[in-house]
């Protein structure tokens, strides 16, 4: 890879009370997983996305970047292709194992389209996975520089540390300088998959004027981007002109970077867009590739005062004429959703995907529930997240505590990740997938018998909940008190409930021994 200006470092080492294990598949590829040690002699193996940073075992050397993963085939055709000729791929029988679910039924979900395997032939560094409803539910952190802050090297550690706290994909928003550097350095170090869009780097190229842009200008850079490695892309190709004076009346108008531009261009020229009308094109191009698509919602609401308006639904009928076409072509295809949604909205969302793009999975930027919290948008969205999720939505896009008001750094990164995967795993537990509960019921259970260790190892960021604990009760008797700072020893329900238990225990016991003291008889005498 090209030398960067600034020296690129990133947080290594397990995650704390965990360590990094692989399941061995017959190919050679290894399926990793994050074992939580448990101070009982017990453990809990989770699902991971930090590929080898959080391996101890491990010789990082960004600038080489990751080594490639066995069973990577090029030129047999794409995931759906293969699936549809009822063949198990080395990605599939991957994705089996990591989500303890057969083989047959990732094949299955992947020939009907109900879900996608984002693994570009090129990118053979990252760690396979799927989005689907019928698997967990995946979230997405958006990373990037602009055209006034970041740098490679900034970038680089983003990727590794939301994946370190659960991204399962990536996305390189990049639109200020050194674009293609920065993907290429993400992509080679990237163990999940990644994605862009390509607008953003056609518009770099015309100095930031969409008038000037043109199709082929637009389909070099996405071979460019698909020789690179990139595992899927957002085309915004179902911002059609005819809907453009349907958004007029809206409160806050197109507020897609990706929607503005092409609206942009064809107000200019006058013309139906270059994304639509070369659509097929397209297709054949990431079909080569096998890159799957993210069909934007460049129409999507960006108020709660236009959720769900005609602008947003028309666009969404178009983006299912495409989904027929692109699967046609055997390109992997999911759509992209809202926005900012009140919540009695959401579930109408899901319904109309499902039914206009033939069960494509649903990729929602949460969505925002309100619009009166800037700088907890994090929270905002997450509620919505978690409701579109457990309706059906396959993958989640975080949204940080710097929505709509600045780049995001490392800090806010983190936070994204983690309310995103509060929401994803709560609609995981409401869907019953399989590994859900698991994890619920072993830091449950460590809770109540006062295992303070297991219950810091346990949660999605063991650093910080140790931190709160023991910003009260620092001392290390207090990792075996069984109460903590909230009540204090005297009001803790669950010391409480374990004294009613015990003497419940106890109780019976008594009564038990009392019963064979009197020969185990049903009915005594009465006695005067």
């Amino acid at each position: 890879m090209s030398v960067v200006s600034d020296p690129v470092s990133v947080t290594t080492g397990p995650i704390t009370g965990s360590s990094k294990v692989y399941r061995g598949l017959p190919d050679g590829a290894r399926v990793p997983f994050r074992r939580v040690h448990l101070t009982t002699g017990d453990h809990l193996d989770l699902y991971d996305t930090s590929g080898p940073y959080t391996d101890d075992t491990a010789t990082i050397d960004l600038a080489a970047g990751l080594p490639a993963r066995p069973g990577v085939v090029r030129d047999r055709g794409t995931q759906l292709q293969r699936a549809r000729n009822g063949e198990i791929t080395a990605e599939m029988a991957f994705i089996a194992e990591r989500e303890g679910l057969p083989a047959e039924l990732v094949r299955d979900e992947v020939a009907r389209g109900r879900a996608v395997i984002p693994a570009n032939h090129h990118h053979p560094e990252s760690e396979p996975m799927i989005i689907g409803k019928a698997f967990a539910v995946k979230v997405n952190a958006n990373i990037g520089n602009s055209a006034v802050t970041s740098s490679v090297a900034e970038e680089v550690d983003k990727m590794v540390w939301a994946t370190r706290w659960g991204a399962d994909t990536i996305m390189d928003l990049s639109t200020g300088r050194d674009i293609h550097l920065t993907r290429e350095w993400i992509l080679r170090n990237s163990p999940v998959p990644v994605g862009t869009v390509p607008i953003y780097q056609a518009l770099e190229k015309v100095d930031g004027d969409p008038t000037r842009l043109t199709w082929e200008m637009y389909r070099d850079t996405v071979i460019e981007q698909c020789e690179q490695g990139v595992d899927y892309m957002t085309v915004h190709a179902g911002v059609l002109l005819r809907y453009i004076p349907l958004t007029v009346g809206r409160v806050t108008g197109i507020v897609s970077r990706g929607g503005s531009i092409m609206a942009a261009w064809m107000l200019a020229h006058h013309t139906e867009s270059f994304l639509y009308t070369h659509f097929a094109e397209l297709c054949e191009i990431l079909a080569r590739y096998d890159v799957t698509f993210s069909l934007g919602d460049g129409l999507r609401p960006g108020s709660i005062a236009d959720a769900n308006d005609e602008a947003q639904f028309a666009e969404l009928r178009t983006l299912g004429e495409l989904t027929a076409i692109a699967k046609a072509h055997g390109v992997q295809v999911m759509i992209e959703g809202p926005g900012h949604v009140p919540m009695q909205k959401i579930v109408e969302n899901v319904r109309l995907e499902e039914e206009l793009c033939d069960e494509a999975p649903f990729y929602t930027l949460g969505p925002l529930t309100t619009d009166i919290a800037p700088a907890y948008d994090h929270i905002t969205s997450a509620i919505g997240a978690a409701i579109i999720a457990q309706a059906g939505t396959a993958m989640l896009c975080y949204v940080t505590p710097k929505e709509h008001l600045g780049l995001p750094d490392r800090s806010d990164v983190k936070t994204g990740v983690i309310a995103y995967k509060i929401a994803a795993h709560a609609a995981d537990l409401a869907k019953a997938h399989p590994r859900a509960q698991e994890r619920d019921d072993a830091l449950s259970t460590a809770r109540f018998e006062f295992r303070w260790h297991d219950q810091f190892a346990l949660s999605l960021d063991p650093d910080t909940a140790r931190e709160f604990h023991d910003e009260t009760l620092p001392a290390a008797p207090a990792k075996t008190a069984h109460f903590c700072s909230m009540c204090g020893p005297k009001f803790c329900s669950m010391r409480i409930s374990h004294d009613v238990r015990d003497a419940y225990e106890k109780g019976m016991a008594d009564k038990s021994q009392e019963f064979a003291d009197h020969g185990n008889r049903i009915y005594l005498p009465l006695t005067t």
